[in-house]
Formats: C-alpha cells, structure tokens, sequence
C-alpha cells in the first residue's frame, strides 16, 4: 500500500481544504510531519484512517461521525476527505463526507445531510477514473479485502503509536493478551475453546442421558425380577455402571427361567388331575339326566291319564263338524239372500222417504207412472227457458251500452286535457333530442385526444421504468466489471505461479537417459519437485475460463446497459419532460369528461324515440275522440230497440213459471221429482225380488240339515268350526298322540330303567370337585404366564439395555475424547504442563515471532547490547506463554522490559512496533505496506541512539519504504528534509511542505 495525495476539507482543526502530497514527501524515504501541540497532526493521521475504514481510532471517533467536523470551517462548507492510494496494484481514489448538519436553503434552522463514500479506479488505458461504488458497505468491504487488516490492526501496523507499544512492554500478560488478540483476530481460537467446553458439556449429558435411561431399565428389571435382582449403588455417569447392570440383569433371567421350568411341571400335573375331573363330572351329568328323564316320563303318563275325558270329547266334536261341512254351502246361500234383501229394503225406505206423503202407499207400478207424468211437463217449459235466457243477455246489453257511454266520455275529457299541454310537452322533448346530439358531437372529439394521451402516458411509464432499468443495468456492470478485474487478478496470479513452478511441471517430464528439453543434459542429479502448493496446466486453464466467462459477463451487461438506455431515450422522445403523474391526471380527466359526454350523447336514441311516441300519441288520442263522438250519436237507437224487446219477454216469462221464482226454478223442481220417483220405482222392485230369493234359499237349508244329520239348520250351524278353531282342535288332537307316543318311548328304554334303579346322582359334588380342579389349573396357568411374561421382559429390558449401550458406546469414546480436547484447550489437563490455554498459546506463537521480528532492529539501535526473548513463564496467577523479557550482552542477563530506562523504552518499543507490523502484515497476506508512520518518542534519545534509530527508520528505504515520522523535536527538523509542517492559527490550521524529492 502506498499513499499518494490526502485532501483534507473542514475537518478536524482545518476550517479550509488542505493537500497533502505524499509522492513528494516519500522521495527522499524519510520524512517528517511536526507543529506546535495542538496543532493537528494526528489529525493527518486520522484523516488517512477516515478515508480508508470510515472512521477515526481509538476514542477519538464519537457519535456518528458529526465531531469530525472543524469548528473553524464555513457554515456552507461541508467536511471532506480524498485519499488516493495504489493498492495491490490498483489505484483507488476513496472521497468521505461525514454527516452535515447545515442550514435549510429555505427558512431558518438546520437540517441533516447523510454521509456519503466515493470509491473511483484509475484506468491506464483509458486515461481516466471510473466509479466503483458509492455505498459505505461495499467500500468497506472492498478495501478491507484489499489490505487485509481490520482498523485497529491499521491502526497499530501502519500509523505506530508508540506511547501504546511502551505500555505494552511494560504491561502484564493480560493486557498483552488483550492487544495481541485484536490485533491477530485469536477470537477464533478462544471461540474453539468455548465450542470444544459446550461439546464437552453436551456430550457429558448425552452420556449421563444414555446411564439414566440405562438405570431406569435395571429399575424396571429389577420390579420384574421381584427379588431375584439387586441393583448396583452407582449413579448416572460414573465408570462400571453399565457392565454393573449387564451381569445383575444375567443373573435376574437365570433365575426367572428356573422359575418358568418349575411353573411348566406344575401346570402338567394340574391339567392331568382336572381332566379326571372332568370325565367324572361328566358321568355323574349322565346319570342325573336319565334319572330325571325317567321321572318326567312317569308324570307326563300320569298326566295324560287324568286328561283322557278331554282327548274323547274333543275327538268327538271333531267328528260333528266333518259332518257339519256338508251344510256350510247352504248356509252361505242363505246368509247371502238375507244381506241382500236387508240391503234391498233399507234402499227402498230411503227412496221413500224423499217424496211426498202422496206416494206412501203407492207400489212399484204407481211410483213408475207418477215419474213419467213429471217428465212430460219438463218437456212443455224448454221455450220459456230460452225466452228467459234472452231476456238476461238483453239486461246484459242494456247495462254495456250505459258503460260504453261512460267510457267515451271519459276518453273525450282525457283527450281534450292531454291535447291542452302538447305544444309545450313538443318543445321540451325537442330541446333533450338538441342536448344530447350537441354530446355526442363533444364525444367524438375527446375520441380523438384520448388515444395520443394514453400513447403518451405509456411511454412515459415505460420511461421511468426504463429509468430504474438502468440504474440496475449500470449496478450490474459494475459488479460484472469487478468480478472480471477479480477474475483476471486471480488467472495472473494463478499463471505467475505456474511460472514459478514450472520448473517442476518440466522435471516430471524427465526420463532417465533422454535429453532435457531445456539444456539437452541426459543426467538429471536433482530434477526439481513440485510443492504443496503446486498449479499445473489445468488449473490455470480454469482461472483463464472463469476469467473469460467474467469477461463475457461483464460485456453482456453493458450490451444490456445500452439496450436500456436506447429504450430509455426513445421513451422519453415520446413521452417528453412531463411527468407521469401529470400525464396520468390529464389522461383521468380526458377520460373522465369522454364518459360524461358519453353518458350524454346516450340519451339521444332516448330523447328522439320519446318525441316520435309524443307525436304518435297526438295522433292515437285524436283518433279516439273522432271515434267517442260518432259512437255517442249511434247508441241512442239501439238502447230504444232493446227496451221494447225486453217488454215482451217479461209478458211472456210471467205465465210460464207461475208460482217458481223463475222458469229455471221451476224446470229443476220438476227435474227433481222425476229422478225421486224413478228411483222409488226401482228400489221397490228390487225389494220385492230379494224377498223371494230369501224364501227360497231357507228351504234348500232345511233339506240340507235333514239329510247330514241334525235336526234343525240352527244345530247344523252350530257344530261348524272355523278355520282357526278347526287348526287348534287338530293341534290339540296331534299333541296328546305324540305326547303318549314319547311316553311309551322313554319307559321302554333300557338305560333310562337301569339309571332308575340306581341311588340318586350327587351333581353338585362332582362339579365342586371339577371346579376346584380348574381353579387349581387356573392358579398353575397364572404361575406358568407370570414366569413366561417375568423371562420376556427381562430378556426385553436386557436386550434395549445392550442396545442402549451399543449406541452409547460411539458417545461415549467421543466424550472422552472431546474431554480430553476441551481440558488440553482450557489449560486445565495434566498433559498441558504449562496449563496454557489454546488462544494464549496461538498468542505466545506470535509473541514470540514479533519478538524475533523486533530483535533485528533493536540490536542495531542498541549497538547490539540488547535482545527481545520470549518466556513462556507464569507470571503470578496470570497467563503463561505471554511474558516479554529484554536480555542485555553487556551484562548477560534476561531482565524484564519494564526495567528499561525511557529511552531504552523508546527505542525498544520502536522495534517492536517495526516486528510486529512485518508480522501482522504477514498475517494479513502478505500485503506490502509501503508507507508508514511513527508517532512520538524520540525526545527521549540521545544523540547517539537517534542517529542509530534514524539508520534503522532509514534503512527501510532500501526495500522502498517510506516513512513519516510525527513529532515536534527540533533535532529531527535539521536531520531530516523533507517536511510536512502544521501551522495553528485563530482561523484553524494549515499545512505546509517542503523538502520533497
């Protein structure tokens, strides 16, 4: 990293902008940056530091950045800090403008401008700068990738504090670990260390986890096992539990299968004596069934005997009503004719009964010739009937010429008050119609505008969307082209290796005996060997591809960038400066009074049908007063005419209804009575026939009960049997014959006489006995299926249990090794015998390196006299590994630094600032630090030890360093040339410099 120009505006203790030129100043290596105190010359510094992360070091940065700000500058004037540097051999340009708080350009008070970050490139080809980015992230990120160190370590690596290094010589090992780790980023090891402890802890409850559940198993074995198992007094976590539980459980199944054998034979010999039992119980059953048999047989004969009247009577009702069944059609002969006379008679009263006390005593002959009387005078009243129908439709007639003439003179009044209005109701209509073609004529023209805005609306839409178009066009060529200069960077830095090992790629070539393809030589003595770090053809192949596929990227972005941008130009072409939202309100108010007009311009069709129906109901109402008037002069004639007509008829009408209210009344009267007497007739004569057929079906029921038998039909009827009392008598006969059968059958049999003669069956005692058996099998079978569940579950709670082991066994060696691990990290294990902590001994390796780095230099300010050694001591109860000792030649002796004199401090902490920039730069990757800065001390120096320290400062030259130094000895100002002086004043400070190359 070298530094070329700072421009310094309104910040810090400089009210104006000041330059700084450090190509000048590095020409002749050493130069010097001095002024009054207070004057500002960290403020350079911070400056530089500002620049580059953004903020200033250590407590000198506050709030958001709003102090950085020059009490002595312009309300106007904003703070700004240029630095242009060349890193990793890119020159960048990076511009910071903190906060602002400035005036408001209108009214009064203040208002606050955010921060804002330039990052530019210079390139050679073209001749000029172009921008990177302008957001602070990627400007962050950007550069600390560059240099590779973090603030603070710029901080302590490039702008070198002595007065911090003369504390850290002089300070413990805590706070030597304190620095050391920010500045070598050693978080990292104290984070494997907290890691390595959590595994530790989680593994360690994973294993107790795994002992618990393993225990919880000998539990439920041991309540399993009863007591044939007896736990061991060891807890989750401590060594030998599980081989503890293993042989307790062995032993707990052992002894359940002895069991389990024992319960087998018991129940063998239970199963045996209840089967005994059972074949006796069945015997005893046997006996008791014939016996009761037997016994059931001698009652039922017993019962049948005393039964026996009831079998012969039944018998011998059964044998009356066979005969009885010759009678029955007879029977059913006669109850028929008897239902049909009653039903004969009882219609024939009824008949009867609707005519007149006239016709009582009249028989069948009479009542059929009264009826026919009556029908003849129907027949004489049909033309009274049709006169009477006429003389109503003539009311009818009379009553509509009465509403006809109503009607019209109504139509007459409605004509003349509609047709009062029609010259105005005209006018109105005709100026709708006028109304709305003047709308539509409006409608046609805002047609014709709505069709170019929206065109322009559009475009103008497409303008601003092109517009964010472009600005990701022109972010992605950005990213595109940083990933191609990083592509390219890597395929060179790729390639420049392979060129460095190329040597070895040729000697893998190499046969013994063939000529070398490079000096021809047939002895290889040493052929070359490639490293660890070797790339070969097809490595570089690849960086050249992703490099030419990042190339290709970053072309296709800007052929897409310029696509935009033609489409960005030719929409705003279209769509002019005006914006969208102005366009948008003119294209909504086009609209808006286009569909007004619309709306307007549709009533017309309405407007011009309403007047055509207006004129044609003008025409239909004086049409319908021309038509009332005539039918008003007609109707006088023909009301007279049906007056006359309706006279004569009511004559008529008079005579031929007599005492009826009308000659319909009078024609249903005589209807009526002829359909009464005609049904009268007819009931009679059907009476008189059942009667006769009634008389003839008795005797036919008389001879029949005669010859079956019976000596009157009433006995005959008698015996019958319907058919439900015929199915039971028969039942009944069935059941007393079978049941005499079965009787007969059970005393017959032999088995059933022996069991008789034997003494009574005891059934109770027997199944007392078979029961007690079962019970004892029961209670054997329990014995049996405990001792079977007993050996299940120990050989299951076994079998989980050395499973549970199984895969416990992986976590467990990997706990004790992760023990092992975290206690080596912590410090805390027997085989650290320092008992150091990881990240103390990754700062003890780069103590120790900045110590032998700084050892070069601080024997050449000291004359050799002194040496730098690392102690990996323990300091009290402090940390080992971190302690710095000073060995002196002259006397020999290892002392401690803090012994030193000022000077010495001085010079020696100068060195080891000097040590442990080369290292942490290093560190970082190797980048060249190529300008640095030393801040304070030399005061403390004599003469001779100042031309001493000037030597080593100068001979960072020889590898094209330069270095600034920062202070105000006056010494320094006549040893060293170039100058960058700064000068306070009441107005604030400025710079000068002179003495450059």
């Amino acid at each position: 990293m070298r530094l070329h120009r700072l421009d310094l505006t309104a910040f810090g203790p400089f009210g104006g902008s000041q330059t700084v030129d450090f190509d000048e100043l590095s020409a002749a290596g050493l130069f010097l940056l001095h002024g009054p105190t207070g004057a500002g010359k960290t403020s350079v510094l911070d400056g530089v530091c500002y620049a580059l992360y953004g903020a200033v070091p250590g407590a000198r940065q506050s709030g958001q950045g709003l102090t950085l700000r020059s009490d002595h500058a312009a309300a106007a004037t904003r703070t700004s800090v240029t630095l242009e540097l060349t890193v990793a051999g890119r020159r960048l340009e990076i511009t910071r403008q903190p906060p602002w708080e400035r005036p408001k350009k209108r009214g009064s008070g203040s208002t606050l401008d955010k921060a804002q970050s330039w990052l530019r490139e210079y390139d050679g080809t073209a001749g000029s700068w172009k921008d990177l980015s302008r957001s602070h992230q990627e400007i962050g990120e950007e550069i600390t990738q560059l240099l590779g160190m973090s603030r603070e370590q710029f901080c302590q690596v490039v702008l070198l504090p002595q007065g911090d290094f003369a504390r850290f010589l002089r300070a413990d090992a805590e706070a030597r670990g304190k620095l050391l780790g920010r500045l070598f980023d050693t978080h990292r090891f104290a984070e494997v260390e907290k890691r390595l402890a959590e595994r530790r802890r989680t593994a360690e409850a994973q294993v107790r986890e795994g002992d618990a559940a393993l225990l919880a198993d000998a539990h439920r074995m041991q309540q399993a096992a009863g007591d044939a198992m007896e736990l061991p007094e060891l807890a989750p976590g401590e060594p030998g539990l599980a081989e503890a539980v293993l042989s307790a459980a062995a032993v707990a199944r052992a002894t359940a299968r002895e069991q389990l054998t024992i319960a087998h034979c018991g129940l063998a010999a239970a199963e045996s004596r209840q089967a005994a039992a059972e074949r006796d119980l069945a015997d005893v059953r046997e006996l008791d069934r014939l016996q009761r048999l037997f016994a059931q047989a001698r009652e039922r004969a017993a019962l049948l005997e005393e039964r026996a009247d009831g079998y012969h009577q039944a018998q011998a009702r059964m044998e009356r009503a066979r005969k009885a069944e010759a009678v029955a059609p007879a029977l059913e002969l006669r109850e028929a004719a008897e239902a049909e006379h009653r039903r004969a008679a009882a219609a024939e009263a009824r008949a009867r009964g609707l005519l007149p006390e006239t016709f009582a005593e009249a028989g069948a002959a009479g009542l059929a010739s009264a009826a026919r009387r009556s029908a003849e005078e129907l027949g004489g009243l049909d033309s009274a009937r049709r006169a009477e129908q006429r003389l109503g439709q003539l009311v009818a007639e009379r009553a509509d010429l009465e509403h006809e003439e109503r009607s019209d003179e109504d139509v007459l009044q409605e004509a003349e008050t509609w047709l009062a209005g029609w010259e105005e109701s005209r006018a109105g209509l005709q100026q709708d119609v006028e109304s709305a073609q003047e709308a539509a004529t409006r409608a046609e023209q805002l047609s014709v505008q709505r069709e170019p805005a929206r065109k322009r609306l559009a475009a103008a839409r497409q303008r601003d969307e092109f517009a964010r178009d472009t600005d990701d066009a022109q972010r992605q060529v950005i990213e595109a082209t940083e990933r191609a200069l990083k592509a390219r960077a890597e395929w060179l830095e790729v390639k420049e290796q392979r060129l460095n090992g190329i040597a070895a790629e040729l000697a893998a070539q190499l046969t013994e005996g063939a000529p070398c393809a490079v000096c021809g030589a047939t002895e290889h003595p040493a052929p070359a060997r490639k490293d660890a770090g070797h790339v070969d053809r097809e490595t570089e192949e690849s960086a050249l591809a992703a490099s030419q596929r990042a190339d290709e990227e970053r072309a296709e972005a800007e052929r897409r960038l310029a696509f935009v941008q033609r489409a960005l130009a030719a929409a705003q072409g279209e769509a002019g400066d005006t914006s969208t939202e102005e366009l948008a309100v003119q294209v909504e108010e086009l609209e808006r009074e286009y569909t007004q007009a619309r709306g307007l311009a549709s009533a017309l069709h309405t407007a011009t049908e309403q007047l055509r129906q207006a004129e044609r109901e003008r025409e239909r109402r004086l049409t319908a007063q021309r038509e009332a008037a005539v039918r008003t002069a007609s109707r006088g004639a023909r009301r007279d005419a049906l007056d006359r007509e309706r006279t004569a008829l009511e004559a008529e009408l008079a005579e031929a209804r007599g005492e009826a209210g009308s000659v319909a009344v009078r024609a249903a009267q005589l209807e009526r009575q002829a359909a009464l007497l005609t049904d009268a007739a007819e009931t009679a004569r059907v009476a008189e026939d059942t009667a006769q057929r009634l008389k003839d079906a008795d005797a036919r029921l008389a001879d029949a009960a005669f010859r079956a038998g019976f000596d009157t039909p009433g006995a005959a009827a008698a015996a019958l049997l319907d058919d439900a009392a015929h199915r039971d008598l028969q039942h009944r006969l069935d059941a007393w014959q079978a049941e005499e059968a079965a009787v007969r059958a059970v005393l017959a049999e032999t088995d059933t006489a022996e069991a008789a003669r034997q003494p009574d069956a005891d059934v109770t005692g027997a199944e007392r006995a078979a029961a007690d058996a079962a019970g004892r099998v029961r209670e054997a079978a329990s014995a049996r299926d405990a001792a079977a569940r007993r050996c299940a579950e120990l050989d299951r709670l076994s079998a989980r249990a050395a499973g549970g082991l199984r895969r416990l066994a992986p976590l467990r060696e990997e706990y004790d090794r992760v023990a092992r691990l975290s206690a080596l990290a912590a410090g805390t294990s027997a085989d650290n015998e320092r008992k150091m902590r990881l990240e103390s001994y990754v700062l003890a390796a780069r103590l120790e390196q900045v110590a032998a780095a700084a050892t070069v230099r601080l024997q050449r300010m000291s004359s050799g006299r002194y040496t730098l050694v690392h102690s990996d001591d323990r300091s009290g109860r402090g940390r080992s590994g971190l302690g710095l000792h000073v060995v002196d030649a002259w006397t020999g002796r290892e002392r401690d630094t803090s012994t030193l004199s000022g000077g010495e401090t001085f010079f020696a902490s100068l060195a080891l600032a000097l040590g442990l920039a080369d290292v942490v730069t290093d560190e970082a990757g190797g980048v060249r630090l190529d300008t640095l800065f030393i801040d304070e001390g030399f005061g403390s120096l004599d003469d001779q030890t100042l031309d001493e320290v000037l030597d080593v400062l100068d001979a960072l030259r020889e590898r094209d360093r330069s270095v600034g130094i920062v202070s105000h000895v006056a010494d320094l100002r006549r040893r060293i040339h170039a100058q960058l002086e700064v000068v306070k004043g009441r107005s604030g400070s400025v710079l000068r410099q002179r003495g450059g190359g």
